[in-house]
């Protein structure tokens, strides 16, 4: 595994409110009303620093953009512009890359705090690349981060493209209607997210195809999976979900009745703290039985604590509760052996689309490129070693297919190829 993949030959591979204002005289308004706070101004969107890549043969614009956190509360978010040699200033790009980071714990993974891995990768093809930090990180890196907050991040997402798109103009970019979203695990929620916040609110905005690779699109489903299998491979993201809905959708729930010692004590030395990488924290946060860190009421289903959660799980699940655009293009990679995002995330999100009107196809079609198409791509992918369960296993068709979809629509021969350490920025 230490020679470079060629990622279109790995595709063998697969086995397939704004509030409204009133006002009133001061005679109207009783003495004991509280003072009225207005929110605080956010600035407009700004570049906070420029890094030439030169190995890579791009330059990295880190910036600052109007967005809002997980109350829906104007904040400042932050992220990369990422644009390859070949896009000039003047000249035309072939389009855009919206990339939505897959999970992350220490607080340099995220984009504009240099892992651009993947990212630095997919400029080569003439696209303009925008990467968000997500909620929790980057400017936002002193707060919790909103971990697997479809709403949230897709929204961070979504404003990011949008203050992209207006610092490149003001630099004199241009560039075609080509707009791929992307994003594996966390980030292949997120993409999704991105659909139906683009199909919801923003008519302007059209996405010219998705991939999606082994996101947890319904976290409920997930949680019971995992739950009642009694195992998974990643518990730093069960944990870190609990942790993200309790608190941004304030449950108001103790974390003593959330989780079990030690586990419940390493929370802040291994995840508060943001000094460790997923992989450095597996083991020393919590072990893969679920039963041995996570406390017995949230065990069971009927417990008027886990239906808590349950409740706002849902409110969350991309599965339902939407209406897409008749129009999109997607593509959904997902490993049929994933110990860390259930392969049921993709087939319920596979159903609704289908329910929706869509044509729903497995493995290889040329149709993945008619509208209102949703192509599953599932693959049979064990652990391919220490460092590469799963689910990480998964992300090198999602690669795969990234690369295909990308080809297909600028006409180009793969571009690229990745070692499976470099993985690690997918």
């Amino acid at each position: 595994m230490k020679k470079k993949l060629i990622f279109w030959l790995a595709a063998m591979m697969a086995i397939g409110t704004a509030t409204m204002m009133t006002s009133c005289s001061k005679e109207d308004t009783p003495s004991d009303s509280p003072a009225v706070v207005p929110e605080p101004t956010v600035p407009a969107a700004r570049i906070t620093e420029t890094i030439r890549k030169e190995k890579a043969k791009a330059t990295v614009y880190n910036f600052e953009y109007p967005s809002l956190d997980p109350y829906g509360k104007a904040a400042t978010l932050s992220g990369s512009i990422v644009v390859g040699d070949e896009v000039e200033a003047g000249k035309q790009a072939a389009g855009m890359v919206l990339y939505n980071h897959f999970t992350v714990f220490q607080k340099d993974q995220c984009p504009s705090r240099g892992d651009l891995n993947i990212v630095l990768k997919v400029v080569g093809s003439k696209l303009i690349a925008v990467a968000p930090d997500y909620y929790g990180f980057g400017s936002t890196g002193d707060k919790n981060q909103a971990y697997c907050m479809s709403r949230t991040n897709s929204q961070s997402s979504v404003d990011a493209l949008l203050a992209a798109r207006q610092i490149l103009k003001e630099k004199g970019y241009i560039w075609g209607d080509y707009l791929f979203n992307l994003g594996y695990s966390e980030g292949g929620q997120t993409a999704m997210g991105v659909v139906r916040l683009v199909a919801e609110k923003y008519p302007d905005i059209k996405i010219t195809h998705t991939v999606a690779g082994a996101g947890p699109y319904d976290i409920g489903e997930t949680y019971r999976q995992l739950v009642s299998s009694g195992e998974t491979s990643m518990p730093s993201t069960v944990i870190s979900t609990l942790l993200a809905y309790n608190e941004y959708y304030q449950l108001g729930v103790k974390n003593s009745e959330m989780f079990l010692d030690p586990t419940l004590s390493n929370i802040p030395t291994y995840l508060f703290s943001k000094d460790y990488k997923r992989n450095e924290l597996e083991g020393k946060l919590a072990s893969t039985k679920i039963s041995e860190w996570i406390h017995p009421s949230l065990l069971d289903f009927k417990s008027s604590l886990s239906m808590k959660f349950m409740e706002v799980f849902e409110k969350e699940n991309l599965s339902k509760g939407w209406k897409p655009r008749g129009d999109e293009r997607i593509s959904l990679v997902h490993n049929t052996l994933d110990a860390c995002v259930p392969y049921a995330n993709t087939t319920q999100l596979a159903e609704f689309f289908k329910r929706a009107g869509f044509t729903v196809d497995v493995l290889f079609t040329s149709n993945r490129y008619q509208d209102g198409m949703v192509f599953v791509f599932p693959v049979v992918l064990p652990p391919l070693s220490d460092n590469m369960g799963s689910h990480e296993a998964g992300a090198i068709p999602f690669v795969t297919e990234l690369i295909t979809v990308i080809c297909h629509y600028l006409d180009i021969k793969p571009w690229f190829t990745i070692t499976p350490e470099e993985l690690g920025g997918v």
